[in-house]
């Protein structure tokens, strides 16, 4: 089978096109002609060397692809050879085949296409199990950093549709009108004071929970930006891992900060994430309440062209590579 190999971790020239026996599905395990591939920002970080798989997941690229069961493995009893599926992976999803455990397995929602249940389930995943971490109710205001990109279209969504007024941070006037058209009540420039337009905004109030991919760059002004007894979710690192943090103001606000991996979490907390997600999600993207973001469609041979795209911060919600 082809699959995107990295020679060395690096630049996007790293990624190369090669060739791997097909997999044979193990107990508990499912094999899946792929589809589409799911493209994310721990990619580009799996590439440069900075993101490694758990001990034991395969070094191929790919936290989330889409296609249809070949074949399974001892003890699966749901799936069968012909099902179409959509996959959260530990890795291995830039292939023409993957494996997956049979609970990382949800069917695709019945209102869109494989292409773009593809690029579904990794974002599905990482909002509702994080605004679970973060207790996010309604009525509550959600602040999603990013609001733009395929995590951030959908969180703006997720909140709307459980209530909350939503407000969100973008570098243009595209990629803010992107976030008002997803349904975002505030939409924020932060190349500007965004923490006291937020507080104007919510009568002083700021943010209940903030959904972070920033990291060590907003630390200080997210914790500002918190209403009391707010709480914040750090799940990315693209501001950088070292900031500075003022505890005397977050006891203050009786705050709260978790930093969450969806990637290292066991089978069986993956298997119960992905089960919520089709309970819980999957309806609102059904009755219209939750939109696919914009898509990118790139044939998969040309997984350096999608890299290059993601890394340009141009792309406006989710990149699919095609099989």
């Amino acid at each position: 089978m082809r699959v995107v190999t990295v020679a060395e971790p690096g630049d996007i020239e790293s990624l190369e096109m090669g060739e791997a026996p097909t997999p044979s599905p193990g107990p508990g395990e499912v094999l899946v002609r792929t589809v589409a591939s799911g493209v994310n920002r721990a990619d580009l970080l799996q590439r440069r060397g900075h993101y490694p798989p758990p001990h034991g997941v395969t070094e191929t690229i790919g936290l989330e692809a889409a296609g249809i069961v070949e074949a399974v493995g001892d003890g699966v009893s749901r799936w069968v050879e012909g099902d179409e599926v959509v996959a959260l992976l530990s890795g291995g999803g830039y292939a023409e085949h993957f494996l997956a455990p049979q609970g990382q397995l949800v069917p695709p929602p019945t209102s869109v296409d494989l292409v773009t249940a593809a690029g579904l389930l990794e974002v599905a995943a990482t909002v509702v199990s994080n605004m679970d971490v973060a207790g996010l109710r309604s009525g509550e205001i959600l602040l999603v950093h990013g609001g733009a990109g395929g995590v951030g279209t959908f969180a703006i969504q997720y909140g709307k549709a459980i209530g909350c007024t939503v407000a969100t941070t973008a570098g243009s006037d595209a990629k803010r009108d992107h976030c008002l058209d997803h349904g975002a009540d505030i939409a924020l420039n932060y190349h500007e004071d965004w923490v006291t337009a937020l507080k104007d905004a919510t009568s002083g109030h700021g943010a209940d929970v903030l959904l972070d991919i920033m990291g060590a760059k907003y630390l200080e002004m997210n914790v500002k930006a918190l209403a009391k007894r707010g709480r914040m979710v750090v799940i990315g690192l693209q501001g950088g891992v070292k900031g500075t943090l003022n505890l005397g103001l977050l006891l203050q606000k009786m705050g709260s900060i978790h930093a969450t991996s969806l990637r290292f979490r066991s089978v069986e907390e993956k298997s119960a994430i992905c089960a919520r997600v089709a309970e819980t999600v999957w309806p609102m993207v059904e009755d219209g309440r939750i939109r696919p973001a914009p898509e990118t469609r790139i044939p998969f041979a040309e997984v350096r062209r999608a890299h290059e795209l993601l890394e340009s911060g141009e792309n406006v919600g989710k990149i699919i590579l095609v099989h």
